[in-house]
């Protein structure tokens, strides 16, 4: 992905093994001084402003759906950039908050913006799926924050840079860089420094945070068998907890160990790939050949 303004268990012996080397914006009032004698208030327009995009991206707002264009500005609750299959952009926060790298198959959501007593900046996002990478300077005011809410839950920061993947059950991973992030679900908060990572699943508290490990290793084998006279073939594969699977296009959640399984056609021969991608972004796809 092109990223220009970053920088059951099984036997042992049952396992093969893959090393896959991968890689908004809503009013808001605040006061302001302009003279000595006598205060102003000033409203300042607050935004997400596309400054890239590649490939099939969708700008949805007020109802109305249409491509995205570089310079689009997501200003109100409810806009949203949807990315498509191989397709990215990448989102500039205003006031030179930071940036948010948008992967594809992923849906960024504006879900409200406010403003702290100290005037500063409170913004809240919704990853309902897909992976975002977000690079962000230190906050100025105490009152600052950011938060993505996904299904699991939230994951808070005041400046850092980190990554968020999110499956299609919910279940979230979170890896962090550089700075803190607070993952928060059931009442719990556990923060993830950097150079950790931790997942959430629905319902459930956050994991404890462990080291980062920004992989895509893939694990997998296969299980044939007979079932009413027919054969039956059965992949079972393992990454890390926090990384997406695709078949494909088709994201396939994996439980709490990393652990999926797909149900193939017993043919001959097939070939079929497996896209496996961190929280941070990187991503490697595998082709893998089966015969019978």
């Amino acid at each position: 992905m092109a990223n220009d303004l970053w920088p059951p268990r099984r036997k042992p012996g049952a396992w093969r093994s893959v090393l896959l080397v991968a890689t908004f914006t809503v009013p808001i009032v605040f006061k302001a001084a302009s003279t000595a004698s006598q205060p102003l208030n000033v409203r300042m327009q607050r935004w997400l402003a596309v400054r890239q995009n590649q490939g099939q991206v969708q700008f949805q707002q007020q109802g109305q759906v249409r491509a995205v264009r570089v310079g689009d500005r997501l200003q109100t609750v409810g806009d949203s950039i949807i990315t498509g299959k191989n397709s990215t952009a990448m989102l500039e926060v205003d006031t030179g908050i930071g940036f948010i790298q948008v992967a594809e198959n992923t849906r960024v959501e504006v879900r409200s913006l406010g403003r702290a007593s100290d005037n500063g900046r409170i913004t809240t996002l919704s990853v309902p799926y897909g992976q975002v990478r977000l690079r962000l300077r230190p906050f100025t005011h105490r009152g600052s924050n950011l938060e993505i809410q996904t299904p699991a839950g939230v994951s808070a920061v005041r400046g850092t840079e980190f990554g968020v993947s999110v499956q299609p059950t919910g279940k979230t991973g979170v890896a962090t860089l550089s700075g803190n992030v607070a993952t928060q679900a059931q009442a719990n908060t556990v923060f993830v420094p950097g150079g950790s990572q931790n997942f959430t699943i629905p319902g459930e508290a956050p994991t404890p945070s462990v080291p980062l490990q920004d992989n895509t290793q893939l694990r997998y084998e296969l299980d044939r068998g007979m079932q009413q006279g027919l054969r039956t073939l059965r992949l079972l594969g393992q990454v890390d907890p926090v990384n997406l699977v695709f078949v494909g296009q088709t994201s396939v959640p994996t439980d709490r160990n990393g652990q999926f399984s797909l149900s193939l056609p017993a043919i001959y021969a097939q070939r079929f790939q497996i896209t496996v991608v961190t929280p941070l972004g990187r991503k490697q796809t595998h082709d893998i050949f089966i015969r019978l």
